[in-house]
């Protein structure tokens, strides 16, 4: 049996990579989503939570992970963010082989992942999309969220590999900065041509 083909789905904040990725799954297409499967080991009784308060007491409770305190002890500490990686990146590795065993006979699946240039996870990729949009329509989308400050867009900004080198990079680029009906119509298409290009067995 052959597998998958397997796309690779990032874009920088604001860019509209959640909206495409509902996008996909309502075409079928089954979407790992890395932030969710990092929130479910960290979260309420999530297998995660004895290592990482082990390795950083008091930085977790009964809700799971108590964001606040763990990002204050690994932000800004290299060392410290290294330790919590090595926890969380090979248990999500673990449940990423699990959806790929469940999801074998699929022509298509998508790996969510918004560090996938940051972090160097392209290589067991067949292709990668990116999800774009002007940077104009990426502010206002930013600085509409609750709690968000130009300050803090700008800090964030600045961890993430600009978007015209993901572009450039990407094997496939979505528009988001469009209408709704016109992404969707690009995503469609997309997703139809790889499939028709890896038929299932």
């Amino acid at each position: 049996m052959s597998r998958p083909f397997v796309m690779g789905l990032t874009g920088s904040i604001g860019m509209g990579k959640s909206a495409v990725a509902m996008m996909l799954r309502e075409l079928g297409v089954p979407v790992f989503d890395a932030d969710a499967a990092v929130h479910h080991l960290q979260g309420p009784g999530g297998a995660l939570l004895p290592a990482i308060e082990a390795a950083f007491p008091g930085t977790t409770g009964p809700d799971g992970v108590k964001r606040q305190e763990l990002g204050a002890v690994v932000f800004g500490d290299p060392q410290a963010l290294q330790r919590l990686e090595a926890i969380v990146h090979p248990a999500v590795a673990r449940m990423r082989e699990a959806f790929m065993i469940e999801h074998m006979g699929e022509r298509l699946v998508v790996f969510d992942i918004p560090l996938l240039y940051e972090k160097g996870h392209g290589k067991d990729l067949d292709a990668v999309m990116v999800v774009s949009a002007p940077a104009s329509v990426q502010r206002e989308r930013v600085l509409a969220r609750p709690g968000m400050t130009a300050e803090k867009f700008a800090h964030i900004l600045s961890l993430q590999v600009p978007d015209a080198e993901k572009r450039a990079r990407a094997d496939h680029v979505i528009d988001t900065g469009v209408t709704l009906a016109e992404t969707e119509a690009q995503v469609a298409a997309l997703v139809a041509t790889i499939r028709e290009k890896n038929p299932s067995q």
